[in-house]
């Protein structure tokens, strides 16, 4: 049973202008100065736009949509089919072994938890706080390390090194949490390194690969990491899933994440009047519910596109960016680009800077309202890494900043521009120029702080 799929346009693909195009490409939008400009998004690394071959798919899915699993008709059974194929796409992106498991799930920080409610309970969990809070706050039940940000790649496997190594209990399980790129910075991490060191010291690491499997490809075998975690919806596909793929042990061993439907494979009063419960040993034990087969599907569709663009060339043409945005800001001398690793290491579409004499918030809504770009302003759900690359207090709330976003306010947090497949050299070069602009003479409008938020003063 199958549906109609979008092909892959080669010819699209091979376009350094609009690989793998999005939608969204051609949305006008108000500026508070008059007239209308075409949209630029570069917050990529928030939710980045829905490929067009995945809407296309996900069209050409909606007429045959029906529950997934246990339905006798025709639409249910080919639904069915379309859920559990994705899963042997998704499988075959990440490179996973014959025993791993894929569990969809809602997003990375679902996932997250997931592995988080499954650990044994008395695991030692590592993690550094440069990690985004979906990698960095799950571990409630667990006994965690937080590592302390390093300042290159090899300070990060001695940091992860000397703290395994000064375990008091190394029969007990230990897992590491780590990124693959930073949420913040862009920077690659050492995956297969710290995945070394890991199990060196018998611990096992689950890669947070949200930032990274949109921009690089994702082995789980090459790197030799025990689970991989990601999000659809920056994985260029919409809809609301995640994905967690990795060992079936500690999976199959602890109860579900949820109890319900789809978890249990049979459920029996005793005579006891209670309820004896046999759950599922495969991916089905923590997905109960309903399953989002539209999300799953989008998901299979972008890994799909992704792998037949090539990584090779996306690499390319996104590193292409990345050299124009950071020499663009180069040229500003009051702008800092924050990095732990230095500027010169490699990184994924994802910088952040912050701007002498200005709020980083009234910096971003200028973008918005005067240009028609739309970043982030804020601390990225990485408070502590952007605290310690600002050198601001750790108290400091990072909000909007001064009563009506006045520029020469101290800066609490960071601005940061995010781009990859899909985005036009023309939406980075106009980006470039209005931070210039910006700089040099200045906001063309007055803003003010609403809710947590710079908004013009209209």
């Amino acid at each position: 049973m199958s549906v109609p799929t979008a092909a892959a346009d080669s010819s699209v693909c091979q376009d350094s202008s609009e690989n793998l195009p999005v939608l969204g490409r051609d949305v006008l939008v108000p500026l508070v100065t008059g007239g209308e400009v075409t949209y630029a998004a570069l917050d990529y690394a928030a939710s980045a736009p829905a490929l067009q071959r995945v809407w296309d798919d996900v069209a050409a899915y909606a007429p045959y949509y029906g529950s997934v699993h246990r339905g006798a008709g025709y639409l249910s059974q080919l639904s069915t089919d379309l859920f559990e194929n994705s899963r042997v796409t998704v499988a075959e992106f990440l490179g996973c072994r014959p025993d791993d498991q894929v569990v969809f799930t809602r997003s990375t920080t679902d996932s997250l938890n997931l592995l988080a409610a499954v650990v044994p309970a008395d695991c030692e969990v590592f993690v550094f706080e440069t990690e985004h809070h979906a990698s960095l706050l799950p571990w409630r039940n667990a006994t965690v390390t937080y590592l302390n940000a390093p300042r290159t790649p090899q300070q990060a496997v001695e940091t992860l090194e000397r703290a395994l190594e000064a375990r008091t209990d190394r029969r007990t399980p230990a897992l590491v949490c780590v990124t693959g790129a930073s949420n913040v910075t862009g920077e690659l991490w050492p995956v297969k390194e710290l995945a070394a060191a890991a199990h060196a010291h018998g611990a096992r690491i689950v890669l947070d690969a949200a930032q990274l499997a949109p921009h690089h490809p994702v082995d789980i075998e090459e790197l030799d990491v025990d689970w991989v975690a990601f999000s659809g919806h920056k994985l260029y596909a919409p809809f609301g899933s995640g994905v967690l793929a990795g060992r079936s042990d500690w999976l199959r061993d602890a109860e579900p994440y949820l109890a319900g439907g789809g978890a249990s494979r049979t459920v029996a009063r005793r005579t006891d009047g209670g309820v004896d419960v046999e759950w599922h040993t495969t991916a089905a034990r923590h997905e109960a519910g309903s399953p989002n087969v539209i999300g799953v599907h989008s998901i299979a569709s972008a890994c799909r596109a992704l792998t037949e663009a090539g990584f090779d060339s996306l690499v390319e043409r996104e590193q292409t960016l990345v050299s124009k945005v950071l020499g663009g800001l180069a040229e500003v001398e009051a702008v800092k680009v924050l990095s732990l690793f230095g500027d010169d290491a490699p990184r994924v579409g994802v910088i952040s800077f912050v701007v002498d004499g200005w709020n980083s918030s009234h910096f971003a809504a200028a973008l918005s309202a005067e240009y028609g770009i739309g970043v982030r302003d804020g601390l990225f759900c990485a408070h502590p890494l952007v605290r310690t690359l600002l050198g601001s207090d750790p108290q400091d709330q990072g909000e909007c900043g001064a009563p009506e976003g006045e520029p020469g306010e101290r800066s609490l947090n960071a601005v940061r521009v995010s781009f990859g497949a899909g985005t036009p050299d023309e939406h980075v070069e106009r980006f470039v120029g209005a931070v210039k602009e910006l700089v040099r003479n200045g906001a063309r409008w007055n803003y003010r702080t609403e809710d947590g938020r710079c908004v013009p003063a209209v």
